[in-house]
């Protein structure tokens, strides 16, 4: 009897333990096989593709944006989110001799009006603070903003704008910035001179590359203002807590750079700023600098309400910043095989109105003029101005494709005029292993000549010209 029951026992308790093992099993980790440290790192040869190159790979944010349901700032809203909106002043140069915001403010709908003598410090830049949030004083190109509206409706925004009336003292202005380069022209920033930044590259002696040379090349390039036109235009919310912090989200690229703007325009410590980078609908560096943030924080706060600004496609020509125009002249001297000897390059760039990256955008221009070309005698000339215009700031590339338009261009008249194959006479003047640039590095891993041969071959040049 004993032994039945023990057996029963086990037979009860053997279904039981094996739908136990295999919980257990389920619950455990897969574990790898154990394997010898350390692991030699696979390291793929120099100039090789690696696995990831040329194999599909699905983007994260692909879905969303395929189905149209990424969220843009335009796409956001809060409860009694208000819209703000910028009077430009619509005139180069004036001076400011009185604004009447009182029509405006009387308007139903209009729940706060902002003028540049609120803000607390009304000035911001990349590189110097030239640049007013909202001009208080002085007008210098006709994109500045003058006064902002905030209202319960956008509508009702842009009508206010037009209830506020501003007088000018119109002075005079320079667009040209050849002119502005003149000791006699119109000083944009007075007292200040126009030429607010300039680089000098100097190696060798041109002169004596110059006399040296059996030809001698000049010309005159030009390039124009370009607007980024990102599909997603300029846009921000701000809003305020309880407890005095403030929450700004952006389309701005660069949110640690904007933050530290907006604490020193609001005279606020960072640690009550909390800036959200949102889904941008585009760049390409135009949206490395804070427009309307301060602005929208300011308005805010007046109201207790979060405030969203989106610019017009109007105005992102008008008041954001553009890729710079440069006048640059080259003079170069060759041997009659087509040989660089020399040569000497000036670089004007128009900068618009405030000074935003030109300072940066100049030192490179200024490095890369000569291209990439074996020249031992060098002298690159470059100096920003200030004009009444639009500002010009970051755009990719900063200044390496004006410049690149220039001396290449001028290699395609040179190996014209000599006869020459344009492709043999890059070859026989581009960098090789070791090469010196013109600021005296030493170049590593140049691949210039093989690239371009490989270039070449395979679109089939030599057929192409013959």
């Amino acid at each position: 009897m004993a032994d039945r029951v023990t057996r029963t026992q086990e037979q009860e308790a053997s279904p039981l333990e094996a739908l136990r093992r295999a919980d257990e099993d389920l619950r455990l980790p897969a574990v790898t096989p154990p394997a010898a440290y350390p692991i030699d790192t696979l390291v793929p040869q120099v100039r090789q593709q690696t696995p990831a190159v040329g194999q599909r790979a699905t983007r994260s944010d692909g879905r969303l944006h395929g189905l149209g349901q990424t969220k843009y700032i335009d796409d956001l809203s809060f409860p009694g989110m208000l819209y703000a909106r910028i009077k430009r002043a619509g005139i180069a140069s004036a001076r400011i001799k009185r604004i009447d915001t009182s029509a405006a403010e009387a308007m139903p709908g209009v729940m706060a009006v902002l003028t540049g003598r609120e803000i607390p410090v009304n000035s911001f830049g990349a590189t110097f603070q030239d640049q007013p949030l909202l001009a208080d004083e002085r007008v210098f190109h006709a994109g500045d903003g003058v006064a902002a509206v905030a209202a319960v409706t956008e509508q009702i925004a842009v009508d206010a704008l037009d209830k506020i009336k501003v007088e000018y003292e119109p002075l005079p202005a320079v667009f040209d910035p050849l002119k502005a380069l003149q000791d006699d022209a119109h000083q944009v920033h007075a007292p200040n001179s126009n030429i607010y930044a300039s680089k000098t590259i100097r190696k060798g002696d041109v002169d004596k590359g110059f006399a040296e040379a059996d030809r001698i090349f000049e010309g005159r390039f030009r390039t124009q203002m370009v607007e980024h036109v990102s599909l997603e235009p300029h846009a921000a919310i701000a809003d305020w807590d309880p407890n005095g912090r403030l929450t700004v989200w952006s389309t701005l690229g660069r949110i640690t750079l904007g933050r530290a703007d907006l604490a020193r325009t609001l005279k606020l410590p960072m640690n009550r700023i909390r800036m959200i980078g949102t889904i941008v609908g585009g760049n390409f560096g135009g949206k490395n600098e804070i427009t309307q943030e301060p602005v929208l924080a300011l308005l805010s706060r007046k109201t207790g309400r979060p405030v969203k600004g989106v610019f017009t496609r109007g105005e992102e020509f008008l008041c954001t910043t553009t890729r710079h125009p440069f006048i640059m002249d080259y003079k170069t001297g060759v041997t009659r095989d087509g040989r660089i000897l020399a040569r000497k390059v000036r670089l004007v760039l128009d900068g618009g109105a405030y000074c935003s990256f030109s300072e940066t955008t100049i030192g490179k221009a200024c490095i890369l003029a000569s291209g990439p070309y074996k020249i031992e005698n060098l002298l690159v000339e470059a100096f920003a101005v200030y004009t009444n215009k639009t500002v010009a700031g970051a755009m990719r590339g900063f200044g390496a494709p004006q410049v690149c338009f220039a001396y290449e261009s001028q290699m395609d008249d040179i190996a014209a005029a000599l006869g020459m194959d344009p492709l043999d006479i890059r070859l026989l003047n581009a960098f090789d292993e070791g090469s010196t640039s013109p600021t005296g590095q030493v170049l590593q891993s140049v691949v210039v000549k093989q690239s371009l041969a490989k270039a070449a071959e395979r679109f089939g040049w030599k057929e192409q010209v013959q």
